[in-house]
């Protein structure tokens, strides 16, 4: 029997509550009879003896290595980072015409790895200023309320709302 060896994985990130499906990559992967996530064995599915998926458990942020254990050895370890919720606490100002354009500061937490912004289901151009502050500017839609989120590695944040507002006809 010879040693596995992990080369990589992908995602090599997830949210702290765990669930991402992780594909791992190297050799004499065909044995392996445990996949570790730091110290926590997870569920695995050997796919070839070179690539294995396994299903990241739930973990603290911050990053653990991410082993294979076969009767040959354990193999070294990769980085798995793990990736804490985004929360919004504050959207300002909270409302905007309906044609869009408004600058829109989101404060928060977590917000430094924020991969989207949406007003409602529609997405919106953001500039991440630090892990607690993003400006966005809101998309044109329909008046009457809708809810922004954020969404990160770590997953999508609750909703807080924003209200478009119709101009006023001529």
């Amino acid at each position: 029997m010879t040693t596995p060896a992990l080369t990589g994985l992908f995602p090599n990130q997830g949210p702290t509550a765990g669930g991402t499906t992780v594909t791992l990559t190297g050799t004499n992967l065909g044995d392996v009879t445990t996949v570790r996530f730091g110290t926590t064995a997870t569920a695995f599915t050997m796919v070839s003896p070179t690539q294995i998926t396994a299903t990241a458990p739930p973990g603290s942020e911050g990053s653990v290595q991410v082993t294979a254990s076969s009767p040959g050895g354990t193999s070294g370890g990769v980085a798995y980072y793990y990736v804490a919720l985004p929360t919004l606490t504050a959207v300002s100002p909270g409302q905007g015409p309906t044609p869009g354009g408004t600058a829109v500061t989101l404060t928060g937490t977590n917000l430094g790895d924020v991969t989207a912004v949406r007003f409602g289901t529609t997405a919106a151009a953001f500039t991440i200023v630090s892990a607690t502050q993003i400006t966005a500017t809101a998309p044109t839609g329909s008046a009457g309320a809708v809810q922004v989120t954020v969404t990160s590695p770590g997953g999508t944040s609750a909703g807080l709302t924003y209200t478009r507002i119709a101009l006023p006809g001529i």
